[in-house]
C-alpha cells in the first residue's frame, strides 16, 4: 500500500512546462528591478548619415560630437574610427568612467504581464521563420520522404550509428565558430529526430549532437562576425589576435564535448532504461515515429529524392545569405516559403491536402514560436528597469588591479553572469568591451584574452540559459529543462574548468 502511494505521488510531480519556468524567471527578474540599483553609462553611436558622433547621456539628452580620433581619444574610448565609419560597430557603445545612478524604474505588475506582448512582437521575425518551417516540414513527412530517407541512411549505417553524431556536431560546430549558427538549428530537430531515435538513441542524443554543436561552435567563436569580431572591434584589436588560440580550445572542446555524448549514447543504445528520459520515449517515438515502419516503408523514388534535395539544398543558401549576404530571419522565412511553394508542386497532394498540411505542420510549432517571445520578456523587463548597466558596473569593479590568471578567470565568469542577463552576444560586447577592455591594460594582460573571456563566458552560459533557445528546443522535442539539467551539468563542468585552463595558458604566453 505504501509503495502504491509512493508511485502515485512520483506520478503526481511533473516538472514545470518551459513557459512556467520563463515566467517564473520573468518574475524574478521583475523584482530584481526593485532590488538593484537602476544606473546607466553614457552612450556613444556613430551616425553615419551626419558623419558625427551621437551621445545619450543618463538623463536621455543627445549630443553631437565630431566623428574624429580625437573625440574618441577624449572619451578614453581605445579603438580606431575606421571601426566606426567602415560600419564595423553599428550599435551604441557604453563610454567608459560614465556610470551614473539614475531614479529606481521597478517593473510592476503591469510591466510584467505587458512584456511577454512585447516580447512577442519584437520577435515576430523568429516566429515568422518558425512557423513557415513547421509548415514545410509538415509537407515533406505527408509525401513519406522523411520515412524512406531514414530507411535508406539506416540501412548505410548500420553498426556505425554515431558518425552520424561526429558528422552532425562537428559541422554545426563550424557553422557556429563562423558565423553564429545558433536559431537556424531549430529547422533541424524535426529533420534528425526520427533519424536518432530509429538508429536506437534517445532525444538527448540528438539534442546534444545540435544544440551543443551549436553552442561550442558559438562558444569557441573564431570568425564569428556576431561575437568575436564585433567584441575585438570594440576592445580596440583585431580579431586575428588570439586566433590560434581559440582554434586549438575550439578543436580540443567539440572533441571532449563528442567523447561525452558517445559515452551516454553508447550507454542508452545498449539499454535504452539508462535513458534520463527513458519514460518519455514512448511519447516521443509516437510523435517521430509515428508512420514510420522499417519493414513497410515507402520506396525512396525519385519524386521523394528530388523533394529531400530541394529541401536540404535550402540551407547551404540559408548559410550563404546569412554569412555573406546580409540576410537575417525575413529573406530565411521568405526562402524556406519558396521551397514550400515548390514541395507542394512536387507532392503529388492535392491543394486543400497540402494547404491544410502545410498549416497543421505551423500549428505544431506554435509552442516553439511563443517561448522565444517570452524567453525576450525577461530582457525587456531587465533593460526597462535599467539594471544592466548597473550589473556591468559591478562586475568591472570586482576584476580591476588582479592577478593576470585570475583577472582571466574571473573575467570568464563575470561574463557568464551577464551572459545570463543580456544573451545576445553582440549586444553584451559592444556593451562590455569598451568598459572591460581597458582593465586589461591595467593588469598587464592582453586586451585578446578579454575577448577570449567573454567568448567563452557567455558561450558557457548559453548551455543552460532560459532566456536562450535551449527552452525552444526542448519544447520542439517534448523533453523537460530538468532532464536537460542533469544530461548538461557534468559536461558544463568539465568544459567550464577546461576553458578556465586555457585562459590561464592564454595569459601566461
Amino acid at each position: 500500500m505504501n509503495e502504491e502511494r509512493k508511485n502515485k505521488r512520483k506520478k503526481r510531480f511533473e516538472f514545470p512546462t518551459a513557459f512556467t519556468v520563463l515566467f517564473i524567471i520573468l518574475i524574478l527578474a521583475a523584482i530584481l528591478t526593485y532590488i538593484v540599483p537602476a544606473g546607466f553609462y553614457s552612450k556613444l553611436q556613430y551616425d553615419s548619415d551626419q558623419n558625427v558622433f551621437l551621445v545619450e547621456n543618463h538623463q536621455g539628452e543627445i549630443n553631437t560630437l565630431p566623428a574624429t580620433q580625437e573625440t574618441l581619444n577624449t572619451l578614453n574610448i581605445r579603438m580606431d574610427i575606421s571601426k566606426f565609419t567602415d560600419g564595423s560597430i553599428k550599435k551604441p557603445i557604453a563610454i567608459p568612467d560614465t556610470y551614473q545612478t539614475i531614479p529606481q524604474s521597478p517593473q510592476g505588475v503591469l510591466a510584467v504581464i505587458m512584456s511577454p506582448i512585447e516580447g512577442i512582437m519584437d520577435t515576430v521575425d523568429i516566429m515568422v521563420f518558425v512557423l513557415i518551417l513547421g509548415g514545410i516540414i509538415g509537407l515533406v513527412n505527408k509525401t513519406g520522404t522523411f520515412d524512406a530517407g531514414i530507411a535508406a541512411l539506416s540501412k548505410r549505417t548500420k553498426g556505425k550509428e554515431f558518425l552520424l553524431v561526429v558528422f552532425v556536431t562537428s559541422l554545426i560546430a563550424l557553422g557556429g565558430t563562423t558565423f553564429g549558427l545558433a536559431e537556424e538549428t531549430i529547422a533541424l530537430y524535426p529533420i534528425l529526430m526520427p533519424i536518432f531515435v530509429a538508429s536506437g538513441y534517445d532525444a538527448i542524443v540528438c539534442i546534444a549532437a545540435i544544440y551543443m554543436g551549436s553552442s561550442i561552435g558559438s562558444m569557441y567563436s573564431t570568425v564569428n562576425p556576431f561575437s568575436v569580431v564585433i567584441a575585438s572591434n570594440a576592445a580596440g584589436i583585431s580579431f586575428n589576435e588570439g586566433l590560434t588560440f581559440r582554434i586549438i580550445a575550439l578543436v580540443l572542446a567539440t572533441i571532449i564535448t563528442l567523447i561525452y555524448i558517445y559515452y551516454y549514447a553508447r550507454k542508452v543504445k545498449r539499454n535504452p532504461k539508462d535513458s534520463l528520459i527513458y519514460e518519455d520515449m514512448e511519447k516521443i517515438e509516437e510523435r517521430f515515429l509515428k508512420n514510420y515502419d522499417p519493414k513497410n516503408v515507402a520506396p525512396f523514388n525519385w519524386r521523394r529524392i528530388l523533394i529531400l534535395v530541394i529541401f536540404l539544398g535550402a540551407f547551404p543558401f540559408m548559410i550563404w545569405g546569412v554569412s555573406r549576404g546580409g540576410w537575417w530571419f525575413p529573406e530565411m522565412a521568405a526562402l524556406f516559403l519558396a521551397v514550400a511553394i515548390v514541395i507542394v508542386f512536387l507532392s503529388g497532394l492535392s491543394e486543400k491536402e497540402a494547404i491544410n498540411t502545410f498549416i497543421n505542420g505551423a500549428a505544431d510549432l506554435v509552442g516553439v514560436a511563443l517561448i522565444i517571445g517570452v524567453a525576450r520578456a525577461i530582457n525587456i523587463v531587465m533593460d526597462n528597469g535599467m539594471i544592466s548597466d548597473t550589473l556591468l558596473f559591478y562586475t568591472s569593479s570586482i576584476i580591476r588591479n588582479m592577478n593576470g590568471g585570475i583577472f582571466a578567470v574571473v573575467q570568464m565568469i563575470l561574463f557568464s553572469f551577464l551572459g545570463f542577463f543580456i544573451p545576445s552576444s553582440s549586444g553584451l560586447a559592444t556593451l562590455s568591451m569598451p568598459i572591460m577592455a581597458p582593465l586589461a591594460d591595467t593588469v598587464g594582460v592582453s586586451r585578446d584574452i578579454v575577448v577570449t573571456a567573454y567568448n567563452w563566458g557567455q558561450g558557457w552560459m548559453a548551455f543552460i540559459t532560459p532566456t536562450g533557445l535551449i527552452l525552444a528546443t526542448l519544447e520542439m522535442v517534448d523533453v523537460t529543462y530538468n532532464k536537460w539539467l542533469k544530461f548538461i551539468l557534468p559536461l558544463m563542468g568539465i568544459i567550464g574548468v577546461f576553458s578556465m585552463i586555457m585562459l590561464i595558458i592564454q595569459t601566461l604566453l
